[in-house]
C-alpha cells in the first residue's frame, strides 16, 4: 500500500514541523513531490522551512501557526486547511513534548498539558481526517510515538504513557483500516539529537548515552516515510532500538522496571 501520489489539490499536514523529526519528514515528503502544510507554534521557523521546500522542490508549502493543545486552535487549523482548498491525504502527527522527573515532583499543569498535546490533539486530528481518506480510498497517517511506548519508564512516566497511547491507537486503527486504501503507521524512534532532548530536560543524555543508541534525524524521517509507503504498522529505526523494543514489550515488568529506572537516572 503506497502513499497517495502528489497532487495540486492535496497536502501532507505535518504537526510539530518547525524543527527536528517533523521538519525532516517535511523535507522527505517535499523531495517526493508532495505539497505540505506545516504546523507548529513558531511561525518564523515554519516560514523558513516553507521557503526552503518550495524553492528546492517546487512544491506548495503552507504555514499555520497554532498551539494544538487547545481545541479551538485545532478547529482554526482545520478551517484554514479548508480555506486553502486542500485535501489532507497524508497526516503526520508529530507535535509533542516530553519531561524528566518523578511524577510526585513534576509540575501538574505541565504533565496534563503533555497529555492534551501528545494524545488528545493527535487523536483529534486523526479522527478529523481519516474519514475523508477512507471515502477517497487513499491516505496515510504517521503517528510519531517512541521506543518509550514499549514499556513504562520511571522518571518520565507521563511521557512514556502518552507514547504507549499513540502506539496502541495506531496499531488498532491500522487493523481497522485494512482494505480501505488507507494506512496508519507508528514511527517509534529511540534517542535522536534534536531540540526535543533539551526541552524535555534530558540534555545530559547526549553525554551519558553511547553513540550506538542514537539515530540520525534524517534516518528516522526517511524510515517513517518509507515505512508508511510500504503500509507498515510500526517502524522502529535502528537495530539497537528494535531489539530494545522487543525486550521492553515482552520482559516481565517486575524485572524491567527497576532496570529501566536505574538506566534512566544514569542517562539523564
Amino acid at each position: 500500500m503506497a502513499l497517495p501520489p502528489p497532487s495540486k489539490s492535496s497536502t501532507a499536514l505535518i504537526t510539530g514541523a518547525s524543527a527536528g523529526i517533523g521538519a525532516e519528514i517535511a523535507r522527505e515528503l517535499g523531495r517526493r513531490g508532495h505539497g505540505v502544510t506545516l504546523v507548529a507554534r513558531r511561525r518564523e521557523r515554519l516560514r523558513e522551512l516553507a521557503a526552503e521546500l518550495s524553492g528546492a522542490h517546487r512544491v506548495r508549502a503552507e504555514v499555520i501557526a497554532a498551539d494544538l493543545a487547545e481545541p479551538a486552535e485545532r478547529d482554526r487549523l482545520a478551517a484554514a486547511v479548508e480555506e486553502f482548498g486542500l485535501a489532507v491525504e497524508i497526516l503526520i502527527n508529530n507535535a509533542g513534548f516530553g519531561d524528566s522527573g518523578e511524577l510526585a515532583s513534576t509540575d501538574r499543569e505541565r504533565v496534563v498539558a503533555m497529555v492534551r498535546l501528545n494524545c488528545e490533539a493527535l487523536l483529534d486530528l486523526q479522527a478529523r481526517y481519516t474519514p475523508a481518506m477512507v471515502e477517497r480510498g487513499r491516505g496515510a497517517v504517521i503517528n510519531v510515538a517512541s521506543t518509550a511506548s514499549f514499556q513504562p519508564i520511571p522518571g518520565t512516566a507521563t511521557y512514556a504513557a502518552t507514547k504507549a497511547f499513540v502506539l496502541s491507537l495506531t496499531e488498532a486503527t491500522h487493523a481497522e483500516l485494512a482494505g480501505a486504501g488507507v494506512t496508519a503507521t507508528a514511527l517509534c524512534p529511540g534517542p535522536v539529537k534534536t531540540e526535543f532532548v533539551d526541552l524535555a530536560g534530558v540534555g545530559g543524555a547526549e553525554e551519558n548515552l553511547p553513540g550506538v543508541f542514537w539515530t540520525g534525524v534524517e534516518e528516522v524521517a526517511r524510515g517513517g516515510v518509507e515505512g508508511a509507503d510500504r503500509g507498515k504498522r510500526v517502524v522502529v529505526p535502528g537495530l539497537i532500538n528494535r531489539v530494545g523494543g522487543l525486550t521492553g514489550q515482552h520482559s516481565p515488568r517486575m524485572l524491567t522496571l527497576p532496570f529501566v529506572k536505574r538506566l534512566w537516572r544514569q542517562a539523564t
